[in-house]
Formats: structure tokens, C-alpha cells, sequence
């Protein structure tokens, strides 16, 4: 009888950087998925959550898409921490699951509202953006590679704000979910620096002085107009 070899698992050199490829993979498909979830769902501020079930699925595939490619140097060392692709799967699945709960809040919380209210949100963003909690959140999920529940709280405490803006402006609006993704992509990966962190804080307060002031000038923040239909 001919025997099968079983097949071997990889590496422990392997293991970082194939846990690095699928976390951008399933990242690269998650965008994929949410651009075509959110097909028709862009309405500004008058946007609606809709059925639970959708937005649950529509949350969980953004907060993926979003999240996963900032994170994947924490995947990377839990890999080479623990030699196993199963342990950083379960990191990563725990630090998702802390964002996929952060849903239910933006479900209760999302419901068509006015400028006024979205300018509120991204001031307050923008304030939070300067306190000592905020730069102890994002030192953290710069280096916590603990636990995947442990990071994903850090690093929700360090993005927040940011999330509370995209659903202010437009929960299903690819634009401002490709913004605030590469926002805090980069407060991942990046030291913080005052010369960067104090502009963008003023930047998300000036955005909130416009929305209140000039909302016009944002551009997807009111749903089109529709058509007038004109009689024979």
C-alpha cells in the first residue's frame, strides 16, 4: 500500500508573512464586498440603517475591510510569537470581534439626522483627537501584541472618534469609509507626531464648523435630488 504523506505546515519563518497575506487578502475582498453592499445605500445624512441583519452584514464586511490592513503587523508578530497561523487567526478574529459589537451602537445610534448633528459629532472627533487618552490608546495599539481582545479595545479607544465621524457623515458612503480607513491606517502604523496629529484634530474640527455652517460645501452629504417628474 502506498502511503500519503500528510501535508506539512509551514514554516515558523513562513508564518508571519503568510498571515500577513491572508489578513490583506480577506481585506482586499472585504472591500470588494462592501462596494457592492453599499451600491445604491449612499443618501448623506439621511441615510438609513435599514434591516438589522443587513447592517450587521454590511458592518462586519467594512470593519474588516477597514481594520485588517493596519493591524496586519500585529498579526504578524502574534505569528511569530506563536508559530501557528491557528493563534494569529484567533487574534485576529478576537480584535474583529470588538469592532463587529461597536455595530450594535452605530445601528441604535444611526438614524437620518441633520448637518448640525454631524458637525457636533466631528468637532467633538476632533477634540478627542488632542487628549492625553487618545495618545495612550494609539501608543497602545501601536504595540500591544497581546491578546486579540486586548489590542481590538486599544485600538477602538484609539479610532473612535474617526468611526463616529463615518457614521455622522454617512455610514454606507465608500468615499468617507476609504478616508477614515486610511486615516486610521496610518495612526497604526505611523509614531505619533505633533506636526501631523495637531493638523488633522483641526482639520476634523474645521470639517465640523463647515458642516454646521456651510454643509453645502461637503460634498455626498445630502441625499440627490430627485427628479420632477413633469405631466403630458
Amino acid at each position: 500500500m502506498v502511503k500519503v504523506a500528510a501535508p506539512r505546515a509551514p514554516g515558523p519563518a513562513r508564518v508571519p508573512a503568510i498571515a500577513i497575506a491572508a489578513a490583506l487578502g480577506l481585506a482586499a475582498a472585504c472591500w470588494a464586498v462592501s462596494a457592492w453592499l453599499m451600491n445604491g445605500m449612499d443618501m448623506g445624512v439621511a441615510t438609513r440603517p435599514g434591516p438589522f441583519w443587513f447592517f450587521a452584514a454590511a458592518w462586519v464586511t467594512m470593519m474588516t475591510a477597514m481594520m485588517l490592513p493596519g493591524t496586519a503587523p500585529a498579526v504578524a508578530r502574534r505569528a511569530a510569537a506563536s508559530g501557528t497561523l491557528r493563534a494569529a487567526a484567533l487574534f485576529t478574529g478576537c480584535y474583529l470581534g470588538v469592532w463587529a459589537v461597536t455595530g450594535l451602537a452605530a445601528y441604535a445610534l444611526d438614524r437620518p439626522h441633520g448637518a448640525v448633528a454631524a458637525g457636533a459629532v466631528a468637532i467633538a472627533a476632533g477634540c478627542y483627537e488632542l487628549t492625553a487618552m487618545k495618545r495612550n490608546f494609539r501608543r497602545r495599539c501601536r504595540e500591544e501584541a497581546g491578546s486579540g481582545l486586548a489590542y481590538g479595545l486599544c485600538c477602538l479607544g484609539s479610532g473612535i472618534g474617526l468611526m463616529a465621524v463615518l457614521v455622522a457623515l454617512d455610514v454606507m458612503s465608500l468615499l468617507w469609509m476609504a478616508v477614515v480607513a486610511a486615516v486610521a491606517c496610518a495612526q497604526k502604523l505611523l509614531p505619533a507626531k505633533a506636526a501631523v496629529d495637531i493638523p488633522l484634530a483641526l482639520a476634523l474640527i474645521g470639517l465640523g464648523l463647515v458642516l454646521i455652517i456651510a454643509p453645502a460645501h461637503i460634498p455626498g452629504l445630502m441625499a440627490p435630488a430627485m427628479p420632477m417628474r413633469t405631466g403630458m
